[in-house]
């Protein structure tokens, strides 16, 4: 196997290497580097959160939506995790499943919608 930039080092220096390229704004690159590490340590939420946001900020939604699936079925009240899946699932035009995932995000963070 041929090891490039994006999966050299560390976990801890792919992590930090990750969060430059998500910082700096290249998500593609940020993704490269967190799709391996994620594999290597599925069971962090930390690094499958940038992951799904790197994917969503690159429009990878499909990607995006499967990664935050995870972390919600893993930890059903990690608010930002639902605040994510609702945002990338109105991205993708599904409103109705957004909703529920909206809402209760809203109300793990103490906002609610004046409905």
């Amino acid at each position: 196997m041929d090891i490039t930039y994006y999966d050299h080092g560390t976990p801890a220096e792919r992590w930090e290497r990750a969060g430059m390229f998500f910082d700096a704004k290249d998500y593609a690159a940020a993704a490269r580097v967190l799709g391996p590490l994620v594999e290597e340590v599925p069971e962090q939420t930390g690094p499958r959160l940038l992951l799904a946001r790197a994917y969503y900020h690159s429009a990878q939604l499909r990607r995006a939506e499967s990664e935050l699936r995870v972390i919600v079925e893993r930890d059903p009240v990690e608010h930002y995790a639902r605040l994510m899946l609702g945002r990338t699932l109105q991205r993708q035009g599904r409103d109705d499943e957004a909703r529920p995932h909206l809402r209760l995000a809203a109300a793990l963070g103490g906002t609610f919608d004046e409905e």
